[in-house]
């Protein structure tokens, strides 16, 4: 099975673009909603959290796993495929650097996300590696709790995003990375606001290419896979949860409470 998880339900937009170009596939997703966000914990917490996840879903028959979270992709991927040196792991960040390096052409980048992921620099120090790249991080962790409760078209919602959107503006990148799984769903309100100059990364779709492609060029891993049903839990569930998460993916799902050990 393909293995995903987040820190809470954001991930879903991962699940979202897999099941858009793999629709066939049995998907296993986790959500720690228990201790979500993982933005404002340290890294080793985060990496202790990513661990816990990554064998929830092993345990489970996971045989390639997405860490649909930024965070986690941030600061914990290193212990992770440590812990499972046989398991091909695919993160959110390295696709979005790869499509940033093919679209930007001011090489002037912007990346808004949580608080762990500015402070982790991790944009910054992957694209110091290329030429010429400057970047400009913001965190938006109001953006979080707006998108779980629903709050997608609201005023309060849209001030929001102006305000964390002017560092941007002001700076004038030219592409800007959405490295949150919670931010996609705002997408209609955040790319009017940037303008048609700069061009929007959403990492939730670009991992989804990604993981697709790699199926591809791994037939016997993609034959492997069961086809089916598939099935999704979180480590605390309430009945809005379940309601957004329906919302997100456009279908009826049943979410199972778990505990990680």
């Amino acid at each position: 099975m393909i293995g995903l998880f987040d820190s809470g339900i954001g991930g879903l937009t991962v699940v979202r673009e897999v099941m858009k170009r793999l629709p066939d596939y049995s998907l296993l997703y986790l959500g720690d909603t228990a201790r979500t966000p993982y933005g404002n914990k340290s890294a080793e917490v985060v990496a202790a959290y990513g661990l816990q996840a990554a064998k929830f879903l092993v345990d489970r028959g996971a045989r390639i796993i997405v860490v649909a979270c930024n965070t986690v992709s941030a600061v914990g991927l290193t212990a992770i495929r440590q812990a499972y040196p046989d398991i091909p792991f695919f993160d959110v960040i390295t696709p979005a650097i790869a499509t940033v390096k093919k679209v930007s052409q001011g090489h002037h980048i912007g990346v808004m996300g949580t608080r762990a992921l500015v402070a982790s620099g991790i944009y910054q120090h992957l694209l110091s590696q290329e030429n010429n790249f400057q970047v400009t991080a913001q965190a938006a962790p109001l953006l979080v709790p707006l998108v779980e409760e629903g709050w997608l078209d609201r005023p309060e919602t849209k001030r929001i995003i102006r305000r964390y959107l002017a560092p941007f503006k002001q700076a004038q990148i030219d592409t800007l990375v959405l490295a949150c799984t919670h931010y996609p769903l705002l997408k209609s309100l955040i790319i009017p606001r940037m303008g048609k100059r700069v061009k929007v990364i959403d990492p939730a779709e670009e991992t989804a290419i990604a993981l697709t492609q790699w199926l591809v060029e791994h037939p016997a891993e993609a034959d492997s896979l069961p086809l089916g049903a598939s099935h999704f839990y979180v480590t605390d569930f309430t009945p809005q949860t379940e309601k957004v998460a329906s919302n997100w993916l456009k279908r009826t799902i049943k979410l199972e409470k778990v505990e990680l050990k």
